[in-house]
């Protein structure tokens, strides 16, 4: 059975969310880049991907008319682009990407225990994985905070966080990849990544994931990707 959730008192998350991100903003690590060497050919490589995800641009305008109600701060990627080189720690802790789930729908979520709004929405995240969760569906929620695994863990006990998997960088450096695409103003920021790797549509803020309206969003997803 589904778990009951509150909607969102939208302008106060707003408000904090972009707080948020200024704190964000301030404790980022920023990285840096490749050696000399290997610049070229990452950048060519992303460069070929990101033409082939080009093609995706009608679906991508398709899925951000389907981002409506509590979701339609969801906006169409323009153009759409590759996220496969996206990297974080899974429930393993090993290192993985976003090409890991090739063939899976993706809603990639970042959050931190500081930020209030992200906070807010982790149990309607959490039901989202509930209902929707398969094996071509899954929330992706990648904890940020710096520092040890202490305090993402002792919150999720502690809210009842039981479908999400734990996903994390501690680096920031995933978000910081984001933020240098425009991507990830501050937190929460969510991504709805096709199955290919493909950003289909993009979001900065909270929204309530336990909603019809989010629910229609990714079952457009699922059905554009079959």
């Amino acid at each position: 059975m589904s778990k009951q959730k509150r909607k969102f008192p939208a302008l106060r998350l707003i408000v904090l969310a972009v707080a948020a991100g200024a704190v964000g903003g301030a404790i980022a690590v920023y990285v840096k880049g490749a050696p000399d060497g290997n610049i070229a050919a990452l950048s060519e490589k992303a460069g070929a991907a990101d033409a082939q995800c080009a093609a995706n641009d009608a679906l991508a305008r398709a899925t951000g008319q389907a981002a409506t109600g509590e979701v339609a701060a969801m906006l169409a990627a323009h153009p759409p682009r590759s996220m496969n080189g996206l990297s974080f720690n899974g429930p393993d802790g090993q290192a993985m990407s976003i090409a890991d789930f090739g063939g899976k729908v993706v809603l990639l979520n970042l959050w931190a225990t500081w930020c209030a709004p992200c906070r807010e929405e982790m149990p309607a995240l959490d039901t989202l994985q509930e209902e929707k969760g398969s094996d071509r569906f899954e929330v992706v929620a990648v904890n940020v905070d710096r520092g040890d695994d202490t305090k993402p863990k002792a919150f999720l006990e502690e809210t009842g966080i039981e479908s999400l998997g734990y996903y994390r960088d501690s680096s920031m450096k995933i978000f910081n990849d984001l933020k240098g695409q425009s991507l990830a103003l501050g937190l929460p920021a969510t991504l709805l990544i096709g199955t290919d790797g493909c950003l289909l549509a993009h979001m900065n803020g909270p929204a309530e994931w336990a909603s019809p309206d989010a629910f229609r969003l990714i079952d457009s997803a699922l059905l554009a990707g079959n």
